[in-house]
């Protein structure tokens, strides 16, 4: 196997993972980015701890998928990292989340220029109607 075959089955490797991601990713409910890796999951508990005068951030990560092109088995229980680097943490927007949406609340923004084409438009009052 040469380099360009190596690289080729690399780059092959990274799209799939990221096509595993997308479709994955609606699943959970918050995504970690540490300086070593990504991870989805539902559950997220940090804690910090002091050692030797450094920060260090102690995540425990519950049923969690793993970023990795080399893993068999993203999908994993529980997983704890310990870096004592940035941590970010978002908690994921789904639209199935949005109860707004779910329900057709969502409010239109007005331009004041009386109804759009797909509004009726509002009712005359009773006696003053014109001929």
């Amino acid at each position: 196997m040469g380099s360009d075959d190596l690289e080729s089955y690399e780059a092959d490797l990274r799209l799939q993972l990221y096509r595993e991601y997308r479709d994955v990713s609606r699943m959970f409910r918050f995504v970690v980015e540490t300086e070593r890796g990504v991870y989805l999951a539902n559950g997220v508990e940090t804690t910090s701890v002091e050692t030797g005068g450094r920060p260090r951030v102690v995540l425990d990560l519950t049923d969690a998928w793993v970023w990795d092109m080399y893993r068999q088995h993203r999908f994993v229980p529980h997983v704890q990292i310990t870096t004592f680097r940035d941590v970010a943490i978002e908690e994921l927007a789904h639209d199935d989340l949005d109860v707004a949406k779910r329900l057709d609340l969502e409010q239109k923004p007005s331009t004041g220029r009386g109804p759009q084409p797909d509004q009726a438009p509002p009712d005359a009052p009773e006696g003053n109607a014109t001929p």
